[in-house]
């Protein structure tokens, strides 16, 4: 899909853009360590500390919107429970390689698909946000402490994502709109070009 000329001017700012805030120091990418999640505020406030978990998580709502019914909502329901997959895989001590590589894969691709407007089969978008969920689950999984503080925490980290992709789609219903098209496709790359930032780091 070729991209009019201003919006590939407006692709080669945010990508300037994306770069510039990767000089942003470590500790904003940063996660929770592991047995410091403490319960219901704080699983609230997780997935807003970490910017790659973030703009994923926008980003899904985005997509979602840009596709229509029914993946304006089928998307943000898939995403926590995959990712609640995710949680117990790590709650339970089970490995999965490259959680980071992962993560940062998902804000790559995802903003990608926003970008370029992909619109995939149902099922194809399901599966990709449900495969990239289970990578930020497993990341909140790790951080998760034993017993009732641990389920508060899981359920705080579950509304937050609902709240991010509530944000997301609300944005995107600017898709409607001509100038409201193109403002999200530059979103989309944005969130690529952060994607490729984390991507970086996780392979650093």
């Amino acid at each position: 899909m070729s991209f009019p000329r201003k919006a590939g001017h407006s692709f080669a700012f945010l990508l300037l853009v994306a770069f510039a805030l990767a000089a942003i120091p470590h500790p904003v990418f940063a996660h929770v360590e592991q047995g410091q999640a403490t319960g219901f505020l704080s699983g609230l406030r997780h997935p807003w500390s970490g910017l790659d978990h973030v703009l994923a998580m926008i980003a899904v709502g985005l997509w979602g919107a840009q596709l229509g019914n029914p993946a304006i909502w089928l998307l943000p329901v898939a995403f926590p429970m995959m990712m609640s997959l995710g949680a117990v895989m790590g709650l339970l001590g089970m490995g999965l390689p490259g959680v980071e590589i992962g993560i940062a894969l998902s804000a790559l691709l995802l903003g990608g698909m926003v970008m370029g407007e992909v619109r995939p089969k149902l099922a194809v978008a399901v599966l990709l946000v449900g495969f990239f969920a289970i990578f930020h689950g497993h990341a909140h999984g790790t951080e998760l402490p034993p017993g009732q503080s641990g389920l508060l925490y899981s359920m705080g980290f579950v509304i937050a994502t609902g709240c991010l992709h509530g944000m997301g789609i609300g944005i995107g219903l600017i898709h409607r709109w001509p100038a409201g098209k193109l403002a999200l496709r530059g979103a989309g790359a944005l969130i690529a070009g952060m994607g490729l930032v984390f991507l970086a780091r996780a392979l650093s």
